[in-house]
């Protein structure tokens, strides 16, 4: 813990504990402590390689479900169009997936291509 997170560590000992030179404590009691710091102090997260808490994904989630039934009330949503895009996404990091486009004819589709390729 120490070795591989020791600003963490120092942040969460400082804060928790008040303890602005764990390294002073003495291993048995440092190590003690450290053990004790919650589940969501930065060194756990950091040793879990988290990104956001548990209870803020949970609440990222309830976000995405009241979206998804205000969106299926929507013209766009009854025809599954702009389907807005989850924040649990963005609290994980995971990039934004592009949603395929289909076309109803070939003429919409040259358009689209000659607009992306800026041919037109």
């Amino acid at each position: 813990m120490a070795a591989r997170f020791p600003d963490e560590l120092t942040c969460d000992m400082a804060e928790t504990y008040h303890a602005l030179d764990w390294r002073a404590l003495g291993l048995p009691l440092a190590a003690t402590l450290a053990a004790g710091l919650r589940e969501n102090s930065r060194t756990r997260m950091a040793l879990a390689g988290s990104v956001s808490t548990v209870d803020t994904l949970l609440l990222g989630a309830a976000v995405d479900a009241l979206h998804l039934l205000v969106w299926g009330k929507t013209k766009d949503g009854q025809k599954g169009r702009s389907r807005p895009e989850p924040v649990v996404n963005r609290l994980l990091g995971v990039p934004g997936q592009r949603q395929a486009t289909g076309f109803s004819c070939a003429a919409d589709y040259e358009a689209a291509r000659a607009r992306i390729l800026g041919e037109g």
